[in-house]
């Protein structure tokens, strides 16, 4: 195994995995959307894909989640619904990831590479098609988030939406599963077709083996 295949497995692993808590963080926080309006400069408004949240100047937080789905947002709909699969994408990306790199041993008999190249890509694929999902509902939003907040139709004295924190931490989720996606990707193509290494027989028995006499030291009767 050359060194450089280990430092992309290693790489994509953990690039995975850090990927997928922010993906995590990302679903989770209700910083999705920012509001704050000089009517009210005590209050700012949270928006996000579970619940809105109402900031204090004291500092107090007070959230109420959705009553129901039918009743959300069509954009809002669409990011829960694409950021619980990206979440389910890159958990089983990992999980396929973890027993297809070399440092795990899960390799049996005589077997080849094959099985762990196999299930390495399948879990490279997998990150990739995560991030390129966790990619779509964050860019949607910011980008009717931009639309509404240069819509010259509304008055100037409403309020607008601005982005949140959790749109930047959706976007380097994205570009991390990406990344990591990659890297295994180029590691299964680098990866040649070596049989695993056998361990060496130990003896049950502490002595040698009793030699075979050879014919030439045969000895005959008359």
């Amino acid at each position: 195994m050359e060194p450089g295949v280990c430092v992309l497995e290693l790489l994509g692993v953990f690039f995975a995995l850090s990927a997928w808590l922010f993906s995590l963080t990302t679903t989770l926080m209700s910083q999705w959307l920012t509001l704050s309006t000089d009517l009210l400069p005590t209050e700012s408004y949270e928006l996000g894909l579970w619940e809105t949240c109402v900031i204090q100047e004291l500092g107090v937080l007070e959230c109420r989640p959705y009553n129901s789905l039918l009743g959300l947002p069509p954009d809002i709909r669409l990011a829960r619904i694409l950021m619980c699969a990206t979440l389910a994408a890159g958990f089983i990306g990992i999980s396929f990831t973890i027993p297809g790199i070399y440092l795990v041993n899960s390799c049996k008999g005589t077997e080849t590479l094959r099985e762990k190249r196999t299930l390495k890509m399948m879990g490279g694929v997998l990150c990739f098609v995560a991030g390129v999902m966790g990619l779509v509902p964050v860019s949607y939003i910011a980008h009717l988030t931009v639309l509404r907040f240069f819509d010259e139709s509304v008055p100037e004295v409403v309020p607008r939406w601005e982005f949140g924190q959790a749109l930047f931490w959706g976007w380097i989720a994205a570009f991390l599963h990406i990344v990591a996606g990659s890297l295994l990707i180029t590691s299964c193509i680098w990866l040649q077709d070596v049989p695993c290494p056998l361990p060496e027989s130990v003896p049950l028995q502490g002595g040698h083996a009793k030699p075979e006499l050879s014919p030439g030291r045969r000895t005959e009767y008359v």
